[in-house]
């Protein structure tokens, strides 16, 4: 909203109205008693969405009624006597089908909210259905409530859950199982609530019952990599009791190749349940919250909503996270396990460089040994033949008249020409060894 749209000339965030529009954009519903409500969760993969609204949009042809131009996280249909409400979550999209208009049968589940569907819409709905089931609505304030047995009938014979939420104000009960036509069931009394009050609850039972099942995804998962994770922290044991056995000569190239296979199975555990163990999480923390705000009293004999969640629920949640954390512990132990054989492979490359800079120094001295023998035996050999020019320079300076002795200055020459001659190697070999520590010391002020 700009400032020509507001009275006080006021510049507004571009994103203030939609800001303001998500608190209302998964309202609670209005329910009136009684009545009978069909929830479906179906997972669908983010790029079926559209095919889904499409197919959703199928319905407002099949009573008559101009679809929505475009999705919405929230799409609410009313149909006369049929409310659909699609919701689309990060993993799934759900559907509440509220049938208030027809006549309700003696056999309290036998007519329900997916009655008033077609069903070839329902049939071609995609994804695949995770949390499925009816939830029906009596009136106490003008029928008294059934007796126990009664109501046991309605669940074919299964074992009941129930309890009074909000202070006794109406009487739920439930099993938690599914039932000869694959939905599960939940069945409300109402005795003194308004149809807000009854939307609010009844909402806030259908996500307890849908986020479970969601959140016990990731127990499959927990199952199936616990089987292996004992296995893998023996075998971890094992390495680091190798590296640490410094008596025993050890295989270096194999010990890495099983750290990487074992680092490798973890990273690829942790990329399969980092999300769904974190979901899991997640939706038990809104399932406590929602059974929180159930404020239930307790029936006789018979397990609270949350006495049961509690019970059931909880340990399975607790499992994901200790198999996540087993995970996480695994993967820093490995690293760890990692860092002890580089350190020891680099001694070890240490170790043989110090076995050839030995090497190299006895040789280097070998060398110098042999050089000085060289250079011996160099001086005595450009001595001999410096004296042989010298003696052919004295013996031409004799035949042409001067006046000297051929042997005794052969004789003199010999120990001048071999002190000239050496004076000039060492000169050379100090030269070259004043260059080689300039070298030297260029490279430890670069070091």
């Amino acid at each position: 909203m700009n400032s020509a749209a507001n009275p006080y000339g006021l510049t507004m965030h571009e994103q203030r109205d939609a800001l303001y529009a998500e608190l209302h954009s998964r309202p609670f519903h209005v329910i009136p008693s009684p009545a009978r409500i069909s929830y479906l969760a179906v997972m669908i993969d983010v790029s079926r969405k559209q095919a889904d609204f499409e197919h959703f949009c199928e319905l407002y042809a099949y009573f008559d009624q101009i679809p929505p131009s475009h999705d919405s996280v929230c799409l609410e249909a009313d149909f006369g006597d049929v409310r659909i409400r699609r919701e689309t979550h990060l993993e799934f999209v759900s559907y509440t089908v509220i049938n208030q208009g027809q006549p309700f049968l003696v056999d309290t589940f036998a007519n329900t909210g997916v009655s008033r569907l077609p069903k070839e819409w329902l049939v071609r709905l995609g994804g695949t259905v995770v949390s499925a089931f009816h939830v029906a609505i009596e009136d106490a304030t003008q029928q008294p409530e059934p007796d126990l047995a009664e109501v046991k009938s309605y669940f074919e014979g299964m074992r009941l859950v129930g309890s009074q939420p909000q202070a006794g104000a109406a009487q739920v009960w439930t099993t938690f199982r599914i039932h000869s036509d694959g939905f599960g069931r939940i069945l409300v009394y109402n005795r003194e609530m308004s149809n807000s009050q009854l939307g609010r609850m009844v909402q806030r039972l259908i996500e307890v019952e849908s986020y479970r099942l969601i959140a016990l995804l990731g127990l499959p998962l927990a199952r199936h990599y616990n089987q292996n994770l004992a296995q893998m922290d023996q075998k971890l044991a094992e390495l680091t009791n190798q590296l640490s056995d410094a008596r025993h000569d050890l295989d270096e190239q194999e010990v890495l190749s099983k750290i990487i296979d074992m680092a490798a199975w973890v990273e690829s555990a942790r990329a399969c349940t980092t999300f769904r163990f974190s979901a899991t999480a997640a939706y038990h923390d809104l399932v406590l919250k929602r059974l929180a705000e159930l404020r239930e009293d307790e029936v006789s004999g018979h397990l609270t909503i949350t006495e049961f969640m509690t019970r059931r629920l909880t340990p399975a949640v607790r499992t994901c996270k200790a198999t996540g954390e087993h995970l996480e512990n695994l993967s820093r132990r490995i690293d760890r396990v990692s860092e002890m054989m580089r350190t020891r492979v680099e001694m070890s490359i240490q170790s043989q460089n110090q076995h050839l800079l030995a090497s190299m120094d006895r040789r280097s001295k070998i060398q110098l040994a042999m050089q000085h023998t060289v250079e011996g035996l160099s001086v005595a050999a450009i001595s001999y033949y410096s004296v042989g020019l010298i003696k052919y320079l004295i013996e031409a300076a004799y035949e042409n008249g001067a006046p000297i002795d051929k042997s005794l200055a052969v004789g003199l020459s010999v120990p001048l020409v071999i002190g000239g001659v050496w004076w000039a190697t060492r000169r050379i070999h100090k030269r070259f060894m004043q260059l080689a520590k300039e070298q030297q010391d260029i490279g430890e002020e670069h070091h």
